[in-house]
């Protein structure tokens, strides 16, 4: 007997994501997840899937008030929150400016006096001055307290080319699913009557100052089985979201993070077309293109991104290979848009950039007239920026630091300039202003040191992995460490949906583990988009495994390099490396002393139907497919948990308010572990969101537990 449910369909991010399912795909599964999923008797701690139910709050703060003191009143404690929240809320930070179409810089800040934030504005012959004068456009702590609300920042969509009229994107708690309503920076208020979408994981855009193209549920429950959109209209000012005009739909059970629109413009702010992308999946999806007569579906590879527009070019970057052009996995690709117009079913692609093994492309932005690529070789970073001309696309390197990662933070649309992050474990960060169509870049701002880097070093080792494959990772160190096997020593990784984990400067971790005699570590494990997507494809599905060896290889050759050794080894991950944390405790607990799981997957037999889980299928595999099932259940955490194992005091962490990975995960985890006996650690944030934190004062608090619980664990 079959019984049919919707079919299934991360942050880090991203951020790269955002719904609800309905209500009676959500009953119907936790009802039968133990029977049908699990093979067994239904799952004793299901009621731990009611994200607000009261039977899982009351666990969740019975596990705080029990695990808290045990943090919080270790004499340590108070010194690292002081540390971590200075560094938080540091006013002479590094504000993180975008061009704006109207000439001017604007910043999303955070600091002590206003620790949800403020969105706000300068120019940048102020900003360039040792004190720019910020005017504030939204203060978030006064509107929250105005309104009674715990609002987090979302961020804003603006209208270009002057950028005034934007929409605005505020969460409850730090949810994925958010409000929208529309601002305009002029008269610096909320528009009387103007746009407005009710809480929801929307996808939106504007198409011209009356106009916008907004994907979201219409109607109760209108979205995925994983919670997202999948119905695309066109809205009109003053017109109610009942009477909008549908231009695309997708299906209840497509997969991925539900369909959004794509808007390319022209310079002076004119649409170039319209795309709809519909996922199929995680990383499979189709592209429409919206014309008069409907929509048509585009001739493009399912495993492709489209990522701007620029010079008459669509350009796209391949996550597959398209055998039948010619192109290879990782290329980045363009086609005429006046061809993909007049002929959507025959693209031809050229040619832009064809990295080699060693390189990746992490970035791609456009300005008014260039197109501008981060590019990364063995996890170091170089910025390249294209010319179009008669005979193509030619391309110059950006003079900027070697051996540093190398972020494009903003690209303005009214000329070539660019902003950019470069940074490295030791260095302080630094903010470039460059042209990219030719100059000399020039540093903005460099931030203050938050944390003594002269007495360490960074080194980059490559593990051998089990199936022979070397993995690359940094350590960063005392520079006379002696290689005894005592050192405290930190390990961190994420490895997977294509996200890199690039060096960065280590503000907290320099303060609250390096200068403490800590060593830090991050591993480039498979999974991640370090070498592209050759590197991520590697580690999908059935191949998911491989993730893993990856990262115990590098766990062993940190051991047999006699830098650190079990009794000193940590590992900390999130999200999806909180599933990494929760396979190394269960397979792997004799080379640790200290897991730090924050908001983990960990059910991995029944995480398609728990928060946004099925959208995830794509990366993971799906349990009702039997060969993805087979490998789920070698290594699904939650149900790999037994008696009698070593394993160290675990600390879990998770958000009440966390739609993406849904708190039950931990939740369910921590219960098990409860049952078999184990002692561990455990924290809830009520609020907070994927980040598990929903203010700087959340955040700094989280952090000074994490180093607490290491201090302990590794040092003590």
């Amino acid at each position: 007997m079959a019984l049919s449910l919707p079919a299934a369909s991360p942050s880090i991010a991203a951020n790269e994501i955002r719904g609800q399912r309905p209500m009676i795909a959500r009953v119907i599964a936790t009802l039968l997840t133990g029977v049908l999923l699990m093979g067994a008797a239904p799952d004793p701690y299901a009621y731990m899937e009611e994200m607000e139910g009261a039977q899982a709050l009351a666990f969740a703060r019975a596990e705080n008030a029990r695990s808290l003191p045990q943090l919080q009143n270790d004499p340590r404690y108070a010194s690292l929150y002081a540390d971590a929240l200075k560094i938080a809320t540091a006013k002479d930070r590094i504000a993180g400016v975008g061009f704006a179409g109207d000439g001017s810089l604007r910043d999303f800040w955070q600091d002590t006096d206003h620790v949800r934030g403020l969105w706000r504005t300068t120019t940048l012959a102020s900003y360039r001055t040792g004190a720019p004068r910020f005017r504030t456009l939204i203060d978030l702590d006064a509107l929250a307290k105005a309104e009674k609300a715990n609002w987090v920042w979302h961020g804003a969509a603006c209208l270009p080319p002057a950028d005034n009229l934007c929409l605005v994107e505020l969460s409850d708690g730090g949810k994925d699913a958010a409000s929208v309503r529309e601002f305009d920076t002029k008269t610096g208020q909320f528009v009387a009557g103007g746009f407005a979408l009710p809480e929801g994981k929307h996808r939106y855009d504007w198409i011209d100052k009356d106009t916008l193209v907004v994907a979201t549920d219409w109607t109760k429950d209108q979205v995925t089985t994983s919670g997202y959109p999948y119905v695309v209209k066109i809205v009109k000012r003053g017109q109610a979201l009942s009477a909008a005009t549908e231009i695309y739909r997708g299906k209840a059970d497509d997969g991925g993070y539900g369909v959004s629109p794509i808007v390319l413009r022209e310079p002076d702010g004119k649409v170039a077309a319209l795309i709809v992308q519909r996922p199929l999946d995680t990383f499979n999806a189709e592209y429409h293109l919206i014309t008069n007569k409907g929509a048509v579906k585009l001739d493009l590879p399912t495993k492709s991104t489209v990522q701007g527009y620029v010079a008459g070019r669509l350009l796209v970057s391949l996550e597959g290979d398209w055998a039948g052009q010619g192109m290879r996995q990782g290329d980045l690709v363009d086609f005429d848009l006046a061809a993909v117009k007049a002929a959507p079913g025959a693209l031809r692609a050229s040619l832009v950039l064809r990295p080699t093994e060693s390189q990746a492309v992490e970035q791609v932005a456009t300005t008014r007239g260039r197109l501008v690529v981060a590019l990364y070789d063995n996890v170091k970073g170089q910025v390249l920026s294209f010319a179009r001309g008669p005979q193509g696309w030619t391309s110059s390197r950006l003079d900027l630091p070697a051996d540093s990662s190398i972020a494009i933070a903003s690209a303005s649309e009214q000329d070539d300039r660019v902003i950019l992050s470069v940074t490295s474990y030791l260095t302080p960060s630094t903010q470039w202003l460059a042209d990219a169509a030719g100059g000399e870049p020039a540093v903005l701002k460099t931030s203050p040191a938050r944390f003594d880097a002269s007495r360490h070093t960074v080194e980059q080792f490559w593990a051998t992995s089990k199936d022979g494959t070397k993995v690359p990772y940094f350590v960063v160190r005392p520079k006379g460490l002696k290689l005894d096997g005592t050192a405290p020593t930190l390990l961190y990784a994420y490895g997977g949906f294509l996200v890199s984990q690039t060096p960065a400067y280590a503000a907290t971790v320099g303060k609250l583990w390096l200068e403490r005699g800590g060593v830090y570590v991050v591993a480039n494990i498979r999974g991640g988009g370090e070498f592209g997507p050759r590197w991520h494809n590697a580690g999908l599905k059935l191949n998911r495994m491989r993730v893993y060896d990856d990262f115990f290889a590098v766990s062993h050759d940190l051991i047999d390099r006699k830098i650190t050794s079990p009794r000193r080894l940590g590992i900390m991950g999130g999200s999806n490396g909180g599933l990494l944390m929760g396979v190394a405790l269960t397979q792997h607990p004799e080379l640790y002393s200290a897991v730090v799981i924050q908001v983990p997957l960990f059910d991995m037999i029944g995480y398609t139907h728990i928060g946004a889980g099925a959208s995830w299928v794509g990366e993971y595999g799906d349990p009702a497919v039997p060969a993805e099932r087979a490998v789920l259940d070698s290594y699904s955490p939650y149900q790999l948990l037994k008696a009698g194992q070593p394993y160290p005091k675990v600390f879990l962490e998770t958000s009440t308010k966390d739609d993406r990975v849904h708190p039950a995960h931990a939740r369910k985890a921590a219960a098990r572990l409860k049952e078999l006996g184990y002692d561990y650690l455990y924290y809830e944030n009520i609020d907070g969101g994927h980040a598990a934190a929903a203010n700087l004062n959340e955040r700094a608090m989280r952090q000074a537990l994490e180093y607490t619980y290491l201090t302990q664990r590794l040092m003590d």
